[in-house]
């Protein structure tokens, strides 16, 4: 009786599950389609008369700047940690030299200090240097800031190329450049990418570094998202809207990256 029924109750209890951990995101969705009086009704309201006039308001109070320098600072400040990031992993798991642990200690002690302890510095330097209240400053935290967590997920990427390989490319005659490019990247490929969409969605929904050191140029689309608290309430609708568009870009590349996100992940980063 228990074989019989035991994978139907798994499948149940996992649909469940799956409810569950999906239910504020369907819940988000529905109310961006609502009107605000329609968002605040109790017992809510399941049955309505869909519209767009949140997502105009959205686009209204200026979405599309704050989007811009989303979308600007996390694709560049992912390029820059994968163009740091590639070779400093390679040279601490493939070519190990003298001092390798202490590097690695060294990296992971960089996210031990809580941001919060150092905004002030980063505020003064900001300031000193001209960069306050610009992207280019977020992007040198947001490399920083990732960067760490990258080398230790892509060492362990490049950890599982077997050394057979590596050294039958070395005794047909490849350099170190062909060596990468020709080899070892596409079987690491699924790990970088996985490196990669962690940095992005990390980028993308950093608020403390931008909330403290931007104003009105520099602002992402988190800093975006807070305006909709004011001392009125909350604009549960519009507020709604406003979150599905900011989420959209991180569920598409998620989506498209998903097969390279389970590869990647299966490599070792998770063992």
């Amino acid at each position: 009786m228990t074989k019989k029924f035991g994978p139907a109750t798994l499948t149940v209890a996992t649909w469940v599950l799956a409810i569950l951990f999906v239910f504020p995101l369907l819940w988000m969705i529905l109310t961006a389609f609502k009107q605000e009086a329609d968002a605040y009704t109790d017992p809510p309201k399941l049955f309505f008369t869909p519209t767009l006039d949140q997502f105009a308001g959205v686009f209204e109070r200026g979405f599309l700047p704050y989007l811009g320098n989303s979308a600007f600072v996390t694709v560049l400040s992912t390029a820059f940690v994968l163009l740091l990031g590639v070779p400093a992993a390679y040279a601490l798991s493939l070519a190990p030299v003298k001092g390798t642990s202490n590097a690695l200690g060294f990296f992971l002690s960089t996210k031990m200090l809580p941001i919060v302890a150092a905004i002030i510095p980063l505020y003064v330097i900001s300031q000193k240097v001209q960069l306050l209240d610009n992207v280019w400053m977020l992007i040198i935290l947001y490399t920083s800031m990732n960067l760490p967590l990258a080398i230790w997920m892509m060492r362990s990427f490049f950890l599982e190329v077997p050394t057979e390989m590596i050294e039958a490319g070395r005794i047909d005659g490849a350099n170190l450049p062909t060596l990468l490019r020709k080899i070892i990247a596409p079987v690491v490929a699924p790990g970088i990418a996985a490196t990669a969409l962690i940095c992005v969605i990390f980028s993308w929904t950093e608020f403390f570094y931008s909330v403290n050191l931007t104003a009105a140029r520099a602002g992402t689309v988190p800093v975006f998202l807070v305006g909709f608290i004011t001392s009125e309430g909350l604009y549960w609708a519009q507020l709604s809207a406003a979150a599905l568009m900011a989420s959209l870009p991180v569920m598409i590349v998620g989506w498209v990256a998903q097969n390279h996100l389970v590869r990647g992940l299966s490599m070792g980063a998770v063992k």
